[in-house]
């Protein structure tokens, strides 16, 4: 049997759900964008997608909802200079089409913008090869998803008696997307996508605490065999369980330890956000105008990049066409660079770099991180944990806010201990930990050899659009962060 090369066959797989039932070939997409080229803009695309979803909760030891929805559309864009008009629609039809295409060209009369020459030669987007194109709703019967819930609960009650409720939860998605550039570059990615989480409650002396686990990726619903879930049954329960025991925190500025893997969270949104290009051409970032600058400490070394097989936040081409990358955003504490879409290195005069992304057609695309995290050191957990004084060491991580232009940010750690003289002596509730993201980087005293990557269960949201993004970094020593407790 021959096979098609991917990036091609992906492009087939697109064309044969979001144009040929409605009627649409690559004339008419032409047609579409030279309609928007008839006045000056600098760039403009059309974007095709096509989602299907379901999702299976499990409560009280029964399945109480299951959910399965359909959504397919056209986003239409057209920019010129910092302007973007944009369209869309559900209707995927050479006349919605066409009639978006006219609403956006309007953006023209804005002037500042070039004629962009609508590309005669339709050319193929390189992209890459990091998961298949398997749906993964169809891996597992209905039955099969139920019982996926059922084990997941019994084997949760089990680990322990003081465990008194399990909330489980199982979602899967199909993710066909389609873009049409101007410039001819057709591209075309296949998206599968699923994620298993749960949630225990434990019960003592009348205390009750909540422990929660989970992960997923961008394979099919057979990766949650048992040893994947009793790994995720032992992260909640632990949890849960740990909490039972934990005591009111102490205050003040101290000495955090941060844990491998999820609290890159912290990294993610304190100095992740930051550098995206959009806040940094406007110069409402705290890393605005410092490239090529010291901005942390050395050793630290933070990278976003879309190209790790199978994870979370990883693509084989970005929404507007271009293939994913390994960006080294800051290297050895020196700022290398941005994250960028096409609109905004066009105007910051570099390349994209493969992170233009949006929530779906019905959103214009942005900046946007894709797998950020921090490179290992050559400390081991030991003797970072065992150099702390008097300090807090934060496991994992709960909700926080961040402000852009200033960096500061507020993080509530879902799991953490107090240390004393390098020894773990009990575990802390009600932590937060307050800082300012660039003066946290600088702070940077101790950087872990266990470099480790979330589970596969983060969510970003920006200016209202949410995206899946992966997170991760090594164990992390940071001096003079303010703790707020309780005692």
């Amino acid at each position: 049997m021959i096979s098609r090369e991917p990036t091609l066959e992906r492009l087939a797989t697109a064309k044969q759900l979001l144009l040929d039932p409605f009627g649409l070939d690559e004339a008419g997409l032409a047609s579409a964008l030279s309609t928007i080229g008839e006045h000056r803009i600098d760039d403009a695309d059309l974007y095709f997608q096509l989602t299907r979803h379901e999702g299976w909760s499990l409560e009280e030891g029964i399945v109480k909802s299951g959910s399965f929805s359909i959504d397919q559309g056209v986003g239409v864009r057209a920019v010129a200079g910092e302007k973007t008009a944009f369209a869309y629609s559900d209707d995927i039809s050479m006349e919605s089409l066409l009639d978006a295409a006219r609403t956006v060209r309007s953006i023209a009369a804005a002037g500042q913008s070039k004629r962009v020459r609508v590309g005669p030669a339709v050319q193929v987007a390189p992209s890459r090869r990091l998961y298949g194109a398997t749906d993964p709703i169809a891996t597992l019967d209905s039955v099969q998803k139920v019982a996926l819930l059922e084990r997941i609960e019994q084997m949760a009650r089990a680990r322990d008696p003081r465990i008194v409720q399990v909330m489980a939860g199982l979602a899967a998605e199909y993710d066909v997307v389609m873009v049409a550039r101007a410039d001819g570059t057709r591209a075309a990615d296949v998206r599968p996508l699923v994620r298993l989480s749960i949630t225990v409650i434990a019960e003592s002396n009348g205390r009750r605490e909540v422990g929660s686990g989970g992960g997923g990726g961008r394979f099919g619903l057979g990766y949650f065999q048992d040893a994947q879930l009793s790994e995720y049954v032992d992260q909640a329960v632990n949890a849960a369980l740990t909490n039972l025991e934990s005591r009111p925190v102490p205050a003040g500025e101290m000495t955090v330890v941060l844990g491998p893997g999820w609290p890159g969270v912290l990294l993610h949104e304190a100095v992740g956000h930051g550098l995206e290009g959009d806040f940094n051409r406007k110069g409402s970032s705290a890393f605005a105008g410092r490239i090529g600058q010291r901005v942390a400490a050395k050793g630290v070394t933070v990278l976003d990049d879309g190209t790790i097989p199978d994870r979370r936040g990883s693509l084989n081409v970005d929404d507007e066409g271009h293939a994913s990358q390994r960006n080294v955003l800051i290297e050895d504490g020196i700022l290398r660079g941005y994250i960028q879409d096409s609109m905004n290195a066009r105007l910051m005069g570099v390349p994209p770099t493969g992170n233009g992304r949006r929530e779906s057609y019905a959103h214009v695309p942005m900046p946007r991180m894709t797998n950020t995290y921090m490179l290992a050191g050559d400390c081991t957990r030991e003797e970072i944990v065992g150099s702390i004084k008097r300090g807090l060491y934060a496991t994992n991580f709960g909700g926080g806010q961040v402000d852009i232009t200033s960096g500061k940010f507020v993080f509530s750690a879902s799991e953490a201990f107090w240390v004393e003289n390098g020894r773990i002596l009990y575990p802390v509730k009600g932590a937060t930990i307050i800082g300012s993201g660039p003066e946290a980087l600088t702070r940077v005293k101790m950087i872990g050899n266990d470099l480790k990557l979330d589970s596969g269960v983060g969510v970003c949201g920006k200016e209202g659009q949410s995206v899946p993004v992966g997170v991760g970094q090594p164990t992390l020593r940071i001096d003079g962060l303010t703790v707020g407790g309780t005692a």
